[in-house]
């Protein structure tokens, strides 16, 4: 006859390994935040000066037809002479930021050699432009 005593020990749920898992999914996800949100800079207090100057950067735009024509702020012009042509508008010991403007349809390889060219201009910055959708 089996009694009313149980020789099984008592159940227990022990939760400290469920805990563990819980802090490390917390961790993944505060982690894994910090990078969704940008910091381009710190916010600090900048210092004054009398003989500081504005500093701009020229803005060239190279824009890429459908037909492959490229063209510099609206003049057409060849591949071999877009490298002089953004040279000529950049002031000397400046920085420009050139835009490429390149039609959805052009071909990639041209859209390359157009990059290719503008990479080679020391203290000139490439972005190609986009539409939000």
């Amino acid at each position: 006859m089996y009694g009313l005593e149980d020789n099984e020990p008592e159940f227990e749920l022990n939760i400290i390994p469920m805990i563990d898992v819980i802090f490390a999914i917390l961790t993944f996800f505060i982690i894994s935040s910090m990078f969704l949100s940008r910091s381009e800079s710190l916010p600090v207090n900048l210092p004054k000066a009398d003989s500081s100057e504005v500093q701009d950067r020229v803005r060239i735009t190279v824009t890429v037809e459908p037909s492959g024509q490229i063209s510099l702020n609206r003049e057409d012009l060849e591949l071999d002479a877009l490298e002089a042509g953004v040279r000529d508008r950049m002031e000397e010991g400046t920085e420009a930021v050139i835009v490429i403007n390149a039609d959805e349809t052009v071909e990639h390889g041209r859209v390359i050699a157009v990059m290719d060219v503008l990479r080679s201009i020391e203290g000139a910055a490439l972005g190609i432009a986009t539409e939000r959708p």
